[in-house]
């Protein structure tokens, strides 16, 4: 059963990382398995590997936390090439009521996060307006170009891996960043094209091992503040969730939506938009769209309250 309940956490955490703006590792916060997961990631060191040199199978399995690990990671990889397809086809279809729900989903945890700080002073204030700033600047970057070379996949998947198990950077906002987000998360994964997904695994596995010594030594010491930083992180990437968007083409011109967000467009003409940005507004009107969505925002909320309540 404690099997199941894992898998299901990390099930969320890799419904989170599919879809721009949201954080894995804001959902693995929620959860309570953000510590246990980056103490036993970070647990692959050298006596790991010696007890495997010497066979010792059982000892290495306990030291690394192994049954721990394989719940949450393959939650995470069931989670992801299931819904990439099916999140594929929502966004193409309903992109402004999927939106509304992850603005939902990540408003609350702003507060659930939050509120695992004990004990807010100057440094810890000024951590959590830091935190905003930055995610608030990432934001604000164009994306690059789509670049499938071989290091440059290494590199998509240390970055975009570092930043999915950190709570409130989405590690699939970075890959937008850096233009290899439809390449990687949505044509690679449903085609299954080991020539992209492999040197991205590379280097998501290497930075992950890295990175989770970062983590663990910050989150030890500096708790409050880490915290506070991270819920700035997760505050400040609102703006990308913001249901109501105009989507850009950097390279040709804007592309017209229709009244449920999806594109008025040929979907043969997608494989051409590698390059994507957006222009927030506020609608003119309140009809049974913006109804619908408020709604889903709402719903979205009491996700996130359900699931940290089933998480204790």
């Amino acid at each position: 059963m404690k099997f199941f309940f894992l898998f299901l956490k990390g099930g969320a955490m890799g419904a989170a990382n599919v879809i721009p703006g949201v954080s894995g590792g804001t959902i693995a916060l929620i959860t309570g398995i953000f510590e246990p997961l980056i103490h036993a990631i970070k647990s692959f060191d050298m006596v790991a590997l010696r007890l495997l040199v010497r066979g010792r199978f059982k000892d290495f399995a306990e030291h690394i936390n192994l049954s721990f690990l394989l719940a949450v990671f393959a939650g995470i990889g069931v989670s992801i090439l299931s819904l990439a397809r099916l999140l594929g086809f929502l966004f193409d279809h309903y992109p402004i009521f999927i939106w509304a729900y992850f603005f939902g989903l990540i408003l609350a945890s702003v507060y659930f996060v939050g509120k695992t700080i004990e004990r807010w002073n100057i440094p810890v204030v000024l951590s959590f307006l830091v935190g905003t700033a930055i995610a608030v600047s990432l934001t604000l970057m164009a994306p690059a170009t789509e670049n499938s070379s071989f290091w440059y996949l290494i590199l998509s998947g240390v970055v975009g891996a570092c930043s999915m198990i950190l709570p409130g950077l989405s590690g699939s906002f970075v890959l937008i960043l850096m233009g290899n987000y439809q390449l990687v998360m949505i044509d690679a994964i449903n085609e299954l094209n080991l020539a992209i997904l492999l040197p991205v695994a590379l280097g998501a596995a290497a930075g992950i091992l890295a990175f989770s010594w970062v983590l663990s030594y910050i989150f030890k010491r500096f708790k409050d503040v880490t915290v506070a930083i991270l819920t700035g992180f997760i505050l400040g990437s609102l703006s990308v969730l913001w249901p109501w968007k105009h989507s850009y083409d950097l390279n040709v011109e804007l592309i017209p939506v229709n009244s449920y967000g999806a594109f008025d467009v040929d979907p043969t003409l997608f494989d051409k938009l590698k390059v994507m940005s957006y222009e927030p507004f506020v609608p003119n009107t309140v009809g049974s769209i913006e109804l619908a969505a408020l709604g889903i925002a709402i719903a979205g909320i009491l996700s996130l309250w359900a699931i940290e309540k089933l998480a204790k």
